[in-house]
C-alpha cells in the first residue's frame, strides 16, 4: 500500500479521535438541533476559523461541534459575555487555538511519520505488505494507540497553563480593582531582529527554524525574569509589556546583552514606550503601541529607544543613562522626540 494511502487512513482515525466521533450531522441538522439560526452558526463556525462545506447537505459535523456551538453561545444567553462580545471571543479563541495546535500537531505527526518512515507497522510489517483490511485496521489501531498516547498529555498540559496564567491575571485584576482591565497605563516595547529579511532568502528552512527558536526562547526568558509579559512573536520581532517603567528598561537591557552574546545571532533593536493602552483579547492597542513600534523601527542595531514620558519616568533612576536624540518624523507622529536608554556605567 502508498504510503500515501496509509497516511490517509492515519488521518481519518485520528480525526475521528480528536472530534469525539464520526461526522453524522448536516448544517441543517445543526441548526434544528441547536436552535441556532443558520446565519449565526456560519459566523460563529467562520470566526473561530473553520471553513464552511460549500454542500449544504455534507455530513461534516459532530456531536462536539453541536456542542461547541451550543457552549458559545450559552455563555451569551447567562450574560457572561455580551452578545456584541460572541462573534469576537470566537475569533480569538480560533486564532489562538490554531496557532496552538501548529506545535502539537507537528509533535504528533512527527512520532507517526517516524514509525511510517520506520517502514513498520505495529506488528512489524513493511508498509508495502498492508493492503487487505485486516491490516487496515492495524494501522487504525496504531493510530488511535499514539493518539492515546501523547494528546491527552498535551491537553492536559494545555489547561494546566491556561490556568496558571488565568490565576496570574485574575491576580492582578483583584489586586487593583479600580483599574478596568480593558485600559492599563503599561511600559510596552518591541524588540527584532536586524537584517531579519536578508537572512531568510539564504538560511535553509532548518536554520530558519532553529534561529526563531533560539530568539523566542532567549526573549521569552528574559521578559518572563524581568517580571513582563510577552504579548505575542510574530517572526523576527517580540512585542512585550511590564507594569513599571524600571522592569521595562530592564528587560530591554538584558535582551540587548544576551543577543549580543550570540555571534550567530542578528542584533536587536528595541523601542519602548509608557502610557495608558487598550487591552483586548490579548493583544495591546493604542497611539502607545504604535509610538514603541515607530521608535523601534528607527533604533539602530544594538540599540534602545524610549519615548518621553518613560525618560521622565526613568531619568532620576542611577541605574540608566538617558542620551536625547534629534526628534523623528514618523508616520502618525509629527515629532517623536526619543532617548537612547543605557545602563549607567560607574567605575
Amino acid at each position: 500500500m502508498p504510503e500515501e494511502q496509509i497516511s490517509s487512513v492515519v488521518q481519518r482515525e485520528i480525526e475521528r479521535n480528536l472530534l469525539g466521533g464520526t461526522p453524522k450531522y448536516t448544517r441543517t441538522d445543526i441548526v434544528e438541533k441547536s436552535g441556532i439560526p443558520l446565519e449565526r452558526v456560519i459566523q460563529l463556525w467562520i470566526a473561530m476559523g473553520f471553513p464552511v462545506h460549500t454542500d449544504a447537505d455534507a455530513v461534516v459535523y459532530t456531536d462536539a461541534d453541536l456542542d461547541a456551538l451550543r457552549m458559545i453561545t450559552g455563555l451569551t444567553e447567562q450574560k457572561v459575555i455580551r452578545p456584541d462580545m460572541e462573534v469576537a471571543i470566537a475569533r480569538t479563541l480560533g486564532q489562538t487555538m490554531s496557532r496552538l495546535t501548529e506545535w502539537q500537531v507537528g509533535v504528533v505527526n512527527s512520532h507517526i511519520h517516524d514509525r511510517v518512515a520506520e517502514g513498520r507497522d505495529a506488528e512489524g510489517r513493511d508498509p508495502a505488505e498492508l493492503a487487505s483490511p485486516a491490516d487496515l485496521d492495524a494501522i487504525r489501531r496504531d493510530a488511535r494507540e499514539i493518539a492515546a498516547q501523547t494528546v491527552p498529555t498535551l491537553e492536559a498540559l494545555q489547561s494546566y497553563t491556561w490556568r496558571r496564567h488565568l490565576a496570574a491575571t485574575a491576580g492582578r485584576a483583584i489586586a487593583d480593582p479600580g483599574e478596568e482591565t480593558t485600559s492599563r497605563t503599561l511600559a510596552v516595547g518591541f524588540a527584532d531582529m536586524v537584517g531579519y529579511t536578508s537572512l531568510t532568502r539564504r538560511l535553509a528552512i532548518d536554520e530558519l527554524t532553529e534561529l526563531l527558536e533560539q530568539f523566542e526562547s532567549v526573549a521569552t526568558n528574559i521578559i518572563a525574569r524581568g517580571r513582563g509579559s510577552v504579548i505575542k512573536n510574530v517572526g523576527d520581532e517580540v512585542m512585550f509589556s511590564a507594569q513599571t517603567p524600571e522592569d521595562a528598561a530592564h528587560i530591554a537591557l538584558d535582551l540587548q546583552d544576551a543577543f549580543a552574546t550570540y555571534e550567530d545571532m542578528p542584533e536587536l533593536r528595541v523601542g519602548i514606550a509608557w502610557g495608558p493602552v487598550l487591552a483586548r483579547y490579548g493583544d495591546l492597542y493604542g497611539s502607545v503601541v504604535n509610538m514603541a513600534a515607530r521608535l523601534t523601527s528607527s533604533a539602530h542595531p544594538g540599540t534602545i529607544l524610549v519615548d518621553t514620558t518613560l525618560t521622565e519616568l526613568l531619568k532620576e533612576d542611577s541605574e540608566f543613562y538617558l542620551k536625547s536624540l534629534r526628534s523623528l518624523r514618523v508616520r502618525g507622529f509629527h515629532k517623536l522626540k526619543p532617548h537612547a536608554l543605557r545602563r549607567n556605567r560607574r567605575d
